[in-house]
């Protein structure tokens, strides 16, 4: 019920501003550094056993709309969906936020900055439990026009947080581990269809 209501508040949005809006669809590699502040030795263990930190690679796809034109910046929505995969374990990230897209007037790279917030949902190597918990993520970036459609997307960094699978998130232990911490590198290409 809770994902109709988005999808239709997300179509309500984006229709609203469908004369002048700018809609990109995207998709990126990612690479991100998950960590945790306290290693997890049991088989609930997101990052392996005694573990700290991992890399983890995967893909991104999304779409944003950015329906609110000022002379120097453009303001919307993203909508994304991300998987990752690093060391047997895999995290799914649904995430929706607010986008503003700045002009500048004497380079034709297009910085940009979103608020995101979402579901994570996380799986460790060894176990087949699947833990799905708020996650929020914080990104900046820049588009390159390589034509009149489509843009390189040149980097996107992130700092986000989730809780991922452990064994006190399992167990219903009352003390949960602190929330894994990401920072995440991409690139890509952007069809802009409007």
């Amino acid at each position: 019920m809770k994902l109709r209501l988005l999808a239709a508040v997300v179509g309500f949005a984006m229709a609203t501003g469908a004369a002048q809006a700018q809609i990109g669809i995207y998709a990126t590699p990612i690479v991100s550094r998950i960590s945790n502040s306290t290693p997890d030795t049991s088989v609930f263990a997101f990052l392996g056993t005694g573990a700290t930190s991992r890399i983890f690679e995967g893909f991104g796809i999304g779409v944003y709309d950015d329906f609110y034109h000022a002379p120097r910046f453009d303001a919307g929505i993203d909508v994304r969906g991300n998987i990752m995969r690093g060391a047997g374990a895999q995290l799914n990230s649904f995430l929706l936020g607010a986008r503003v897209a700045f002009k500048p007037v004497s380079i034709p790279v297009k910085p940009y900055v979103e608020l995101l917030g979402g579901v994570g949902g996380s799986k460790a190597a060894h176990n087949p439990l699947y833990l799905s918990r708020a996650e929020y993520t914080v990104a900046a970036g820049a588009d390159y026009p390589l034509g009149k459609r489509v843009d390189w997307r040149v980097l996107e960094i992130g700092y986000g947080s989730v809780q991922t699978i452990s064994s006190g998130a399992e167990n219903g232990t009352t003390t949960l581990p602190p929330a894994s911490r990401l920072i995440n590198f991409s690139t890509g290409i952007v069809i802009r269809v409007r």
